[in-house]
């Protein structure tokens, strides 16, 4: 019988007597994925007696495992009367296809006690089944024993050794796998570029590329979108033009895949022009990864608007949204406190049945949190079954960002209960929670036992924390003799923090020093020279004030101006100080004035060594009067309904005499009010302010 006549092959069954034949059919159907003619063909050769021998059951069990029917091809394997190193090497690949990764090392594991060598295909089937565990030491095991069988520097082999390595973290010996093999494909380049990027050394990633185009390495597909998203990661724009350039010479600009790429590098080095024309070219193909990656771009650049366009006409496409589109939009809703926009997500979320994804949950976490709603945070993250790594961290994250010092220790405390290992990012959200609650002596003890108990060693970011915790609590000689003692100099946010310590704390000769390190790590950044400026004002040196303000003027640098803002009627409405140019301003100006009547008479005295100006005290108190955030809470007090939160957003930090007014605000009017500046929220009720007037 010819392979072609498979049709009519269950007619003559009868009449075969070639069991090559008969397996080169089982073979067809498992190519082509005809399942049910390979059933009947099963129940043809057992009604008829056909001698069911070793190598056709071999070829049955490869072919149910290819179908997915992996029940079956169990069922004939565990009846085998006879096995050799063909059948077990069939079940492990079934096994590591299917996914049931733990039954393929089970199975390579009796195959070993069953006296079998293992081959190649064996080898490289296990350690796909490791990488997807990320049993990286069993997988040490394997290859010592790969060596030992003489399949080390076969070329599957060692394709899948450098991935295995690479994506668990251990690029060294993936390296040195790569460096020890006789020759190399395009498959093994391509498993050490993506290792490179997984690990996050992008610029290992982009030199392995260079290796390969001087070594004459063909370049595929693969290896172009691999090498376009390292680019896109280190925001290299110049080198992922060039690579534009080799996708368009090679003829890759239709492959979706490269596509996909090209629109996420444009998207990451914040060319939405470039993401754009890469992703309108061909409108036929587009997938939803396109779509999220264009969505990523508009997130990044803070146009959340253009980014839910994009997830509206997604969906008029017939595209369903995944995870990664929903983290996308959550997080550029959190990221602009955006509550309703996120609200609606969410409502989105549940439609798609991603509420009980861990990453979609976890952003959640973090969006609720950024928004000010806490409990809805918490309880978002009490409904997840098993929390990651990552839900843990936004949950402390969150605490941190709302001063609950105490609380991120304990959630710290339940993840390690949990079997959870915290990691550097669990660290500067539990330092900052810490600082902003005044638990000094936990934050440092958390910290010089990081290492040690949780082998996460400190980074920069964990010792801007220490520098801002010690700072804020007065300790300001403390943290100047732990920045001398740092392994090395702080960055920005160290000298800015310690600077912010300074001026509050009125140390001018400190804080002179703190501006001077700052200015020159950041020349353009006005903050430096206004913290420094208030410190001056408090000590009334208008002298050294003016020649500051000079020196700013010289320099061309320019204050941020301070702004607030409030989600009203699905529309955000942006006010600056003595900022008057809103449609209701008369309104807003006779609720402004009514509240300061009612606070002084509740007992509000203006902190007027907020303005650093030499003006009059009258003066300084109407500046005072007209501060954005004052401004904006006037607004919400006439547009939103008393049932929903009022939730004002501020740019820069809130000053001492607004945290003092709108304390005495949410009194008088008996309204909660929060109020997130750049730093973290405050919760104002009936008085009071959740942050103990410690922030």
């Amino acid at each position: 019988m010819k392979v072609q006549n498979l049709c009519t092959f269950s007619k003559h069954i009868l009449t075969l007597t070639d069991s090559a034949n008969v397996a080169n059919i089982i073979q067809n159907y498992a190519k082509t994925n005809q399942l049910k003619k390979a059933k009947h063909l099963h129940s043809q050769l057992i009604t008829t007696g056909y001698p069911l021998c070793t190598y056709l059951t071999n070829h049955l069990i490869n072919m149910y495992s290819k179908c997915r029917e992996l029940d079956y091809a169990v069922k004939l394997f565990d009846k085998m009367p006879v096995r050799n190193f063909v059948s077990w090497t069939a079940m492990i690949t079934g096994f590591s296809q299917n996914q049931n990764f733990v039954e393929a090392i089970t199975t390579f594991c009796n195959m070993r006690i069953a006296q079998e060598n293992p081959n190649q295909f064996a080898f490289s089937s296990v350690i796909r089944a490791c990488v997807s565990l990320g049993f990286v030491e069993f997988g040490r095991q394997l290859h010592c024993l790969a060596l030992k069988c003489g399949f080390g520097y076969e070329l599957f082999v060692g394709s899948n050794l450098a991935d295995m390595y690479s994506k668990c973290g251990v690029i060294r010996d993936a390296c040195k796998v790569f460096e020890e093999m006789d020759c190399t494909d395009e498959v093994l380049w391509t498993a050490m570029i993506d290792g490179y990027a997984k690990n996050g050394d992008f610029v290992g990633a982009l030199l392995v590329y260079k290796r390969m185009v001087n070594e004459g390495v063909v370049i595929d597909h693969y290896v172009l979108s691999s090498t376009l998203s390292a680019c896109g990661a280190l925001k290299a724009s110049y080198s992922g033009k060039c690579l534009h350039s080799v996708v368009v010479r090679l003829g890759y600009e239709l492959e979706i895949s490269v596509k996909n790429a090209l629109t996420d590098m444009y998207s990451k080095v914040r060319d939405m022009e470039g993401a754009l024309n890469v992703f309108e070219f061909d409108s036929e193909r587009r997938n939803i990864v396109s779509y999220t990656s264009l969505i990523d771009g508009y997130v990044e650049i803070d146009q959340i608007e253009r980014a839910l366009i994009t997830f509206v006409e997604l969906q008029r496409q017939g595209f369903e949204p995944n995870e990664f589109t929903f983290s996308s939009l959550i997080k550029g809703c959190a990221n602009q406190a955006a509550l309703d926009q996120g609200i609606q997500l969410h409502a989105q979320v549940i439609r798609f049945n991603f509420d009980r994804n861990p990453f979609v949950s976890s952003i959640l976490v973090d969006m609720y949190g950024k928004c000010g709603l806490l409990d809805d945070s918490i309880r978002v993250f009490d409904d997840i079954d098993n929390p990651t790594e990552f839900a843990w961290n936004s949950l402390i994250s969150v605490f941190a960002q709302h001063g609950l010092g105490k609380e991120a220790l304990e959630t710290l405390d339940r993840m390690i209960h949990r079997g959870v290992k915290p990691n550097a990012i669990t660290f500067v959200s539990l330092l900052t929670g810490c600082s902003h609650a005044g638990l000094i002596d936990e934050g440092l003890n958390h910290f010089y036992s990081m290492e040690k108990t949780y082998g996460v060693v400190a980074r920069e970011e964990h010792y801007s924390c220490v520098i801002d915790l010690l700072g804020r609590s007065g300790r300001l000689k403390e943290a100047e003799e732990f920045i001398k003692n740092m392994p090395f100099e702080p960055n920005a946010f160290g000298w800015c923090s310690f600077l912010g310590a300074c001026r509050i704390h009125s140390d001018k000769e400190r804080g002179k020093i703190a501006a001077e390190k700052l200015m020159q790590l950041e020349p353009e950044n006005s903050g430096a020279h206004v913290l420094l400026s208030n410190i001056y004002a408090k000590e009334q040196q208008w002298e050294d004030v003016k020649n500051l303000r000079k020196m700013m003027r010289d320099a061309n640098v320019k204050k941020l101006p301070g702004y607030s803002w409030v989600d009203a009627g699905n529309k955000i409405h942006i006010f600056g100080v003595e900022d008057w140019s809103h449609p209701r301003k008369k309104e807003i100006y006779e609720k402004l004035d009514g509240l300061l009547d009612k606070i002084k008479e509740a007992g509000y005295i203006p902190c007027t060594e907020s303005i650093p100006l030499n003006v009059d005290e009258q003066t300084k108190e109407k500046l005072l009067h007209h501060h954005s955030e004052r401004i904006a809470i006037a607004f919400a007090l006439i547009s939103i309904p008393v049932e929903k939160p009022i939730i004002v957003k501020k740019n820069l930090r809130v000053c001492a005499d607004c945290h003092s007014a709108i304390k005495y605000i949410s009194k008088v009017v008996n309204r909660k009010i929060i109020v997130r500046d750049n730093s973290r929220f405050h919760h104002f009720a009936d008085g009071l302010c959740s942050c103990g007037d410690y922030w």
